[in-house]
């Protein structure tokens, strides 16, 4: 088989899935593949297998293994969520909500995205990251190790593993914490509820538990003028700006025009 015979032999699924999958399969460059090369047959046996996975719904930076996220890329599995556009804008909000930070904490870090994305753009922070999942923790580190980044990452339930010499000294809090309802999971993409972990997405009944958590610890932790930025859901604005009052709690929309954001500044 070569690889424009490879590129027609999946129909059902999206032309653009079908040339990442060829991609991740053979590790030829596109511009390669595109000129009809010839593939072997271990090229051929993981293709297949690939498009057999995206056929059962398995998102496709499982697959391939890796997301890109603003400046860097992580590896990704089932034990993280994928990083997603909205979070995406949640960096591009943190960056622009603070100049030059000199502490910078990361709740329920998942793959590391937010807090190796943060290093990149503030070098000469001090940043930390915390997942409840150990792991998870053991592939953020993984990811700040291979991205050359300091970033130090506690195992621990949001702010408790953090270092108390830290309390009333982080410029810049960030998280995308769980934030589903129980009774939403079932309605959510198979792509997401069958294989990104339950427990990174679901926080409770209500769905806004783990933000109203962050919100009642963060003004300890947070210096004077610090900022707090979190990912919400679009069902949960009014009631997170109230758990976030004390900070200001300001709601943002996303590209979509959907209420995503909270960001919070501690009183000066």
């Amino acid at each position: 088989m070569n690889s424009s015979e490879a590129l027609r032999s999946a129909p059902d699924l999206p032309d653009h899935e079908v040339r990442r999958l060829l991609v991740a399969a053979t590790g030829w460059h596109w511009t390669d593949l595109i000129l009809g090369v010839e593939l072997d047959a271990a090229q051929v046996g993981r293709f297949n297998g690939f498009v057999e996975r995206r056929r059962s719904d398995e998102p496709l930076q499982y697959i391939e293994g890796i997301a890109a996220f603003g400046p860097i890329e992580v590896s990704v599995d089932p034990r993280v969520l994928i990083p997603r556009p909205e979070t995406e804008q949640l960096f591009e909000i943190a960056c622009e909500a603070v100049d030059a930070p000199s502490v910078i904490v990361d709740l329920c870090t998942g793959s590391g995205n937010l807090a190796i994305a943060l290093k990149a753009a503030f070098p000469s922070a001090t940043v930390y990251a915390v997942d409840l999942s150990e792991d998870a923790v053991d592939v953020a580190r993984a990811n700040a190790r291979t991205a050359g980044l300091d970033v130090t990452v506690f195992h621990g339930d949001l702010f408790e593993p953090l270092p108390a010499n830290i309390a009333g000294r982080v410029d810049l809090v960030v998280s995308n914490p769980p934030y589903i309802a129980e009774h939403e999971l079932n309605d959510l993409p198979p792509d997401v509820r069958d294989h990104e972990p339950v427990s990174a997405l679901v926080a409770g009944p209500v769905g806004d538990e783990v933000l109203a958590r962050i919100a009642a610890a963060a003004p300890v932790w947070l210096i004077p003028g610090g900022v707090i930025v979190c990912e919400i859901s679009e069902f949960h604005g009014a009631a997170v700006a109230n758990h976030f009052s004390a900070l200001g709690g300001e709601i943002r929309i996303d590209l979509s025009g959907k209420e995503r954001f909270v960001i919070g500044v501690s009183p000066q």
